[in-house]
């Protein structure tokens, strides 16, 4: 039986522990990845361990085309510029909907700062602890990154289907051209899959889905909504 003088160590021990991964070795990687390409990500790893396929290949923002951050912007995230990773309206909003429909499931209602930070740090398995560590990382990706920084990690890590991650992957795979030369049509095709890349094809996205992306795309590019990042 352990004496209550040692007990207090080992305590110790787990809080320094537990303070470490939550506080300095996530800051670490943030300042570290804040200016080098991300080599991997958590469900990168989980494909690479079923023996998966995996698509990725870095890509500055800057050399992508204009209009895919236009659509991912105007699809995923119309205030990315604006709020400081949380979009609270539209979080009350999905929970508003859920109280009305409590059967149906939790729309989801993630930022692209959210995105980013459970695609750096989290597997892809749904749990409340899941979401409640993303949050306190998306404040991390907040405060350590710029918002160019923050998009450009999502247009070049964000599972766009079928193993390939990233923008460049997902342009060679379903239009066999560089993402620097996607046109706006081809942009808004990419972003109106995201919901369910795996599901919903590229090359035929249903006439709904493909008139939503593009208004919203014009909306973007009219509205300046990429302000932040250019």
């Amino acid at each position: 039986m352990w004496s209550k003088s040692k007990r207090p160590s080992w305590l110790r021990r787990i809080l320094w522990a537990v303070f470490a991964l939550l506080v300095p070795l996530p800051l670490a990687y943030l300042v570290i990845f804040r200016f080098v390409p991300i080599p991997i990500t958590p469900q990168m790893i989980g494909d690479y361990v079923t023996l998966q396929e995996v698509h990725q290949s870095w890509r500055s923002i800057d050399d992508m085309s204009p209009a895919l951050r236009h659509a991912v912007i105007g699809s995923e995230d119309q205030l990315f510029c604006t709020h400081h990773g949380f979009d609270w309206d539209d979080i009350q909003l999905a929970l508003k909907q859920h109280d009305e429909k409590p059967g149906k499931k939790l729309r989801g209602a993630s930022t692209i700062s959210q995105q980013v930070a459970r695609t750096l740090f989290l597997a892809p398995v749904r749990s409340w602890v899941r979401k409640g560590l993303e949050a306190y990382l998306t404040v991390l990706v907040e405060f350590t990154w710029p918002k160019k920084r923050i998009l450009e990690a999502y247009l070049n890590l964000v599972d766009w289907g079928h193993g390939n991650y990233g923008a460049e992957a997902a342009a060679q795979a379903y239009f066999h051209k560089s993402a620097a030369k996607l046109t706006a049509s081809e942009a808004a095709r990419l972003a109106s899959i995201l919901p369910n890349p795996d599901k919903w094809k590229a090359q035929k996205a249903g006439k709904a889905r493909m008139s939503r992306a593009m208004a919203r795309e014009h909306e973007a590019s009219r509205d300046d909504l990429d302000r932040c990042v250019r």
